[in-house]
């Protein structure tokens, strides 16, 4: 067991490190509220060949795994720059298409993704289903040579910067247990049929939550994905590095509130002392700092494993449970620490609050994470 990172990985951390640096998270929340991209951003990250690097290097990009990936996501955040378009595209995309996409599939999306070129969005969450893959109601029908979808989905990222949206529908219903059996298509955003719908959101952030409609979208069947009526269990190869991804940078989140909190606390004075000799300031961002590496050693151990071929779903949604928590808290600490500054823009702390919190309840709530550390870990009766 080694917890010291390769020289490859310490030298990605510093080359992102450096890149993000360069933008900041004033540069970031400046582009959100004018409702703005961060494409300069995106640029320099494509230039460097950071976004695909866990796309295998025979379709471009780095060869490497959710590990890196979940560096690249996690050294963006700690400069103020959580992007989430990162976990849809390289980490859900790349990963289901890179297993059970066909040979042109691969060789006609994953250049694109791992160069940035091709951004593809992910969409299974439904407005009457949650993320409850068995209750989907998205339809996907087969008419000759396309299938036709219709259905709804909701809370869906980034498809305004996207080209392609993965999308998980209903193909069918095993007879025997009722559940939907499951296809995924992907799908262009410029298909006739399909039409978005942004969501308002009380979020500081350049990317958007849209509501989908499909009413009999055309799809080619030859941008189905894998087999159909299989969807299930190639969702879950991408439902993982989602989890993972989304638990660095709420990592990235944590460690960026920390290090502001404690550069203020040990400048700002009153009585003459610093703050952050207080022990009232000095413990809760102790403690604060404690579980935010906690909670980081968990997202790299179930990285680790998926990149390794082991079942990572346990270590993965216990990861996004605790870096949910532990961000919070650190950033909640940020804001105490900074006083009355603490919520206002300059200080570039209160207008993370609406990503930060976002961890508790997206990709997956901390109450589903909790059913299933109860049943799978526990062994206790299923209570929903």
């Amino acid at each position: 067991m080694d917890f010291l990172e390769t020289q490859e990985q310490t030298m990605l951390r510093q080359a992102i490190a450096e890149i993000a640096g360069g933008f900041g998270h004033e540069y970031y929340a400046e582009r959100g509220r004018r409702g703005e991209k961060v494409e300069e951003l995106w640029e320099a990250l494509s230039a460097g060949g950071f976004i695909g690097v866990n796309i295998p290097e025979e379709y471009g990009g780095g060869g490497m795994g959710i590990y890196e990936l979940s560096i690249v996501c996690e050294e963006l955040a700690v400069q103020g720059l959580p992007l989430l378009i990162l976990i849809v595209s390289p980490a859900i995309a790349g990963s289901i298409i890179t297993k059970f996409g066909t040979d042109r599939q691969k060789q006609s999306w994953l250049p694109g993704i791992a160069s940035g070129e091709r951004r593809i969005a992910f969409a299974i969450t439904e407005p009457d289903a949650g993320s409850n893959s068995h209750r989907l109601s998205t339809t996907a029908k087969r008419d000759g040579d396309v299938y036709r979808l219709n259905g709804q989905k909701y809370y869906i990222s980034a498809v305004d910067e996207a080209d392609d949206i993965l999308v998980v529908t209903r193909t069918g219903t095993d007879e025997s247990t009722g559940k939907a059996q499951l296809s995924l298509f992907v799908v262009a955003v410029d298909t006739p049929g399909l039409t978005m719908q942004k969501i308002d959101m009380e979020m500081v952030s350049p990317e958007n939550q849209y509501t989908l409609f499909f009413d009999n979208a055309e799809v080619p069947a030859d941008r189905l994905v894998g087999t159909e009526g299989d969807g299930l269990r190639q969702v879950f190869e991408g439902l993982n590095p989602e989890r993972i991804t989304g638990a660095a940078i709420g990592a990235g989140l944590g460690r960026y509130a920390l290090d502001k909190a404690a550069a203020y606390a040990r400048e700002r004075k009153v009585w003459d002392v610093p703050i952050g000799s207080h022990q009232g300031i000095a413990h809760p961002l102790a403690k604060a700092k404690v579980e935010v590496e906690l909670a980081r050693l968990m997202v790299y151990k179930a990285a680790w494993l998926y990149d390794n071929g082991h079942d990572a779903a346990e270590a993965a949604n216990m990861a996004k449970y605790a870096i949910g928590e532990a961000a919070l808290e650190a950033l909640d600490m940020a804001i105490q620490t900074h006083g009355g500054n603490g919520l206002s823009s300059e200080y570039g702390l209160a207008d993370l609050w609406g990503n930060v919190r976002l961890l508790r309840t997206a990709p997956i709530s901390r109450e589903m994470i909790l059913n299933f550390v109860a049943q799978h870990s526990l062994g206790l009766p299923k209570s929903y």
